[in-house]
Parts: C-alpha cells; sequence; structure tokens
C-alpha cells in the first residue's frame, strides 16, 4: 500500500522544493568530515561515522531497500533497539520515499501484528532477538531483514540513484498511545521532518561543535526530531547508547564532550544516586521543568519544553539562553498560536488552568494525519482548527505555564505513554471481570505506574488476579502491565455513571502518604 495523507501544504513555506534527503546533502556538502554519529555500545567496540561516511552508508543501505521491491510510499517497518542501524536506515527510507515506521521494541507480538497491520509494511528491518516475533506475527509483510550494530548485511555493494520527493511526500510514522484501545499511527510529511530539524536547532540554539547524548529509545520524537534532525540541520554529532545507564551516562558523557542531552525525571532521579562528574561539557539539559541549578543534574541547567509526537517540536518552552522560569514548562513558542482553554470554554487566565490547544499547518507544523483514521484527525482538533493536546496546563501569574494533569485517560509511565483504556480492555476479556479501571498510581522512580481496579464476577475463582497478570504479559509491553491488580466490590462513580478515577489516584496518593 502507498501511504497517502490527504493534506494540502500552502504555495509558500520554508520547505519549498525540499525534502530530507535534500538536507542531508547539503549538510554533508558543507560538512563532510565532520562527526555526525558516534556508536557507544555496552559491549563491542565504539564507532564513528562523518557526515560523509554516514551519508555513504544510507545510500547504500536505501539501494538495498530498493533490490527487495521497495517502492516510494511504502512502509517499512524499524522493530529496532538503539543502534547506529536505527538512524541509518531511518534516514535510508526517506533516501527512496518509503516511509519509516517506527516502532516500540517493549511491545509483545499482538501490538506488533496491529503495527504492521496498520501501516500495511511491505518489510521489516528488525534484530536477532526481536526476528521469531515478527516473523510469527506478521507473516504477511513480503521480507525481513536481520542485523545487529556493526553487521553490514544491510549495505548494497552501490548507492542508490539520488531521488527528490518534495516537501509533501509522506516521511515516517511513529506509533503514540491514544485514549482509545489502539496506539495511533501519527504520520510526518517530509516538510514535518524539515520543520522539526530547523525548529528544534533554534529552539535550543544548537550549534555546529555541540554534541547530544542520546539515551532515549530511537522510536521515539525526542530522540529522532529534538536530537536527530536538530543536530542534522546545523552539523552537529550525535552520540547513541543502547540505552540509558546512570554508571556509564557520565563515562560516555566525558568521552565524546556531549554537550547536551534530554533527561526526564526517571533518569535524572537515578542519574542522584551517582558521584557527581569529575569534568563535562554539558550546556543544557532540555528537560520536563525549568530548573537553573538542578541538584540531581549536578548544577546543570535545565530548560522546560512540551511536546509530542503530533507537534513534531516544542509549543511551549523555555529558551535556553534567557533567564528561566523557574519550575515552569516555559513559554508560547513564537511558531504556533497556543491557548489555554478552560472545561467551559473559555480562556484561562492568569491562576487558572485549560486544555493546551495548538495552531498551526497540517503536514508542516503540525502532524499530517493520523494514518487510516480519518476520523480520530478529525476529532484530534477543534472547529476552528486548534489541535486538541489532552493535556491541562496552568498560567502562573508571571506568565510562564506548569503542566497540571492529563485530561485524555493518560499514564506517563517512566516517559512512555500509557493509554488506561488499552490496558482495561485487555483485563476486561479475561473470564471473571466485571468491570476494571485502570489509574496510575505513584511511584519515586517511574512517576506512575499502572494500578488496576478490578470487580470481580460471581464466578471469577481466586487465581483471578494471577490469570489477569498472566494475560498482561503476554499481550502489553511490560510498562504497561499494572504494578498492581487491586480486587474491590465497587468502583467510585460520578453523576453520568463514569468512573470517578480521581478518587482511585488519591487513594493511591493517600497509601503512598
Amino acid at each position: 500500500m502507498t501511504i497517502d495523507h490527504g493534506c494540502v501544504l500552502p504555495p509558500f513555506h520554508p520547505f519549498i522544493a525540499m525534502d530530507v534527503p535534500g538536507l542531508m546533502r547539503g549538510v554533508v556538502a558543507k560538512h563532510a568530515d565532520r562527526p555526525f554519529l558516534t556508536w557507544e555500545p555496552f559491549e563491542g567496540e565504539r564507532r564513528t561515522w562523518t557526515y560523509a561516511e554516514a551519508h555513504h552508508d544510507v545510500r547504500r543501505m536505501a539501494q538495498g531497500l530498493l533490490l527487495r521491491g521497495v517502492k516510494a510510499g511504502e512502509a517499512v517497518i524499524l522493530h529496532l533497539d538503539n543502534s547506529p542501524e536505527s538512524v541509518l536506515a531511518w534516514l535510508a527510507c526517506a533516501e527512496i520515499g518509503a516511509v519509516a515506521v517506527s516502532t516500540n521494541t517493549r511491545c509483545v507480538g499482538e501490538e506488533f501484528a496491529f503495527y504492521a497491520q496498520k501501516c500495511q509494511a511491505v518489510g521489516i528491518i528488525t534484530q536477532p532477538w526481536f526476528a521469531e516475533m515478527a516473523r510469527g506475527h506478521a507473516p504477511q509483510v513480503g521480507w525481513i531483514a536481520v542485523t545487529s550494530p556493526g553487521d553490514d548485511s544491510l549495505l548494497a555493494g552501490s548507492e542508490a540513484p539520488q531521488g527528490h520527493f518534495g516537501p509533501a511526500h509522506p516521511f515516517a510514522v511513529q506509533f503514540t498511545s491514544g485514549t482509545t484501545s489502539r496506539p495511533k499511527a501519527v504520520l510526518w510529511t517530509h516538510a514535518n521532518g524539515l520543520w522539526g530539524a530547523m525548529v528544534n536547532a533554534r529552539h535550543m540554539q544548537l550549534r555546529p561543535d555541540d554534541v547530544s547524548s542520546i539515551t532515549n529509545p530511537l522510536f521515539h520524537t525526542v530522540a529522532l526530531a529534538w536530537q536527530v534532525l536538530g543536530s542534522i540541520w546545523v552539523g552537529a554529532s550525535v552520540v547513541v547508547q543502547p540505552k540509558f545507564s546512570a554508571s556509564r551516562f557520565w563515562a560516555v558523557v566525558e568521552r565524546n564532550r556531549c554537550t547536551w542531552g534530554q533527561l526526564g525525571l526517571f533518569m535524572a532521579r537515578a542519574l542522584a544516586t551517582q558521584p557527581p562528574p569529575t569534568r563535562h561539557h554539558f550546556r543544557f539539559n532540555a528537560g520536563g521543568m525549568s530548573m537553573s541549578n538542578p541538584d540531581h543534574l549536578f548544577n546543570i541547567p535545565s530548560f522546560g519544553a512540551h511536546g509530542m509526537t503530533e507537534l513534531i517540536t516544542h509549543p511551549v518552552l523555555n529558551d535556553p539562553l534567557s533567564v528561566l522560569d523557574e519550575g515552569s514548562i516555559g513559554r508560547p513558542a513564537p511558531e504556533y498560536e497556543v491557548r489555554l482553554v478552560r472545561a467551559d470554554g473559555q480562556l484561562a487566565g492568569p491562576g487558572e488552568s485549560g486544555e493546551l490547544q495548538v495552531k498551526g499547518i497540517r503536514g508542516l507544523s503540525l502532524f499530517a494525519c493520523y494514518l487510516g483514521d480519518p476520523q480520530a484527525t478529525r476529532d484530534a482538533f477543534t472547529a476552528d482548527g486548534f489541535f486538541r493536546t489532552g493535556d491541562n496546563l496552568r498560567l502562573r501569574e508571571d506568565g510562564a505555564m506548569v503542566f497540571a494533569d492529563r485530561l485524555k485517560d493518560m499514564l506517563k509511565v517512566g516517559g512512555e505513554n500509557v493509554s488506561a483504556s488499552e490496558v482495561e480492555a485487555v483485563i476486561r476479556a479475561v473470564a471473571g471481570v466485571a468491570d476494571v479501571a485502570v489509574v496510575g498510581g505513584p511511584d519515586p522512580m517511574r512517576g506512575e505506574v499502572p494500578v488496576a481496579f478490578v470487580i470481580p464476577a460471581a464466578t471469577a475463582g481466586a487465581d483471578l488476579a494471577e490469570r489477569i497478570m498472566a494475560d498482561c504479559t503476554q499481550r502489553l509491553a511490560d510498562f504497561k502491565r499494572p504494578r498492581a491488580i487491586r480486587l474491590v466490590d465497587e468502583l467510585p462513580r460520578i453523576l453520568d455513571a463514569k468512573v470517578a478515577k480521581a478518587q482511585l489516584r488519591q487513594i493511591l496518593k493517600d497509601e503512598q502518604a
């Protein structure tokens, strides 16, 4: 299936006649010998690619895709843990106009089958430890390429012909948890990718001599757009680790002279347990809250920023060159129209909270669509064209914004978005479950974790909790699985018979206190 998005770019915008491969060619022409990608494995040899070397491998990998029959507009799943191939394959798909579909490697087979079916993938690039799962749950996919870091099997002997696809051509897909039972496939155009490169670089004041430390997974917007694309825009470097490791973090940062990274709450708390670095070159951390001298990050300034996959970059942030609005996520970015809307439909004033709504241009500064779900795409926008983030922010008296809560039924588990209704759907299918409500319970390291309150049916049996856990283990990624099953006689309700989840969350908070 050739992917289409149905949105039309305006006749004049910053990326007329441009695409992501063209951006890469321009940077290579200017910074050929500058380091682009450094791989820092837990085991094995460290390796660095210059921009010219990386581009050569990208085009050889793109030729390998052409030899497998991949055509422009077709989807290729990249089911990869952090590795050099995560970056190179993503760019290789763009090189031939294919659509790179980055999937969460913590998913289980049933979730992976949904991903493959949703995007109608023609091929899969994955690693040995995922190969059996991929083959077993996506038998309809034409081919599977299995690789590992340092393996050249994806590279053809020659480079792919130079192509040009334009800014409106589909570029990439990421799956993001929604409030329905299944994740939504967020489609970006090449213009979206270029927007992410340009605006992320501007927001974070990136320079050619910057080196970004990437420990977030490369199937997330933070690593892909904030860090990789932002760095490419200015010809800067990225250092990729397999995953976050508190004990290895500072050694890698010092060795590569990293100047910035994105460390969320879980990572920052883990680093607080480590000895302080003897030296480092970090200029700032792009975090969730602005702090000029955070103790847990050894006094590295941290500037707040709010983002999500549909927005590509940050509609709200604190400029790293300005005086930080302590404790906030920042102020509206000039590239978007931003508003906070109260529950009664009125704009929030100082001291009040409201849903963050963002207006931009679909396919340029906002995502193109939810792939294969036109109704969800329409529902995501207000009648006057604002994207509804589902996040509730509070406007402080000084004009800065702070995060309040989520309007959507979402949990944030160690940086991962989890749809409560997705977990509830799995539990509700277990024999003996009469009703269920999943909420986030406080957790000192992950921020919150899923907790399930379950009403057993009369015939449930004594092993109900064990059976629920077994089904969740089989059908859900580890971060989505409930950390506790609470068997209860009833669930608190509000007037329209919906579960009063705020009361359940308060119960868990009170117990922790």
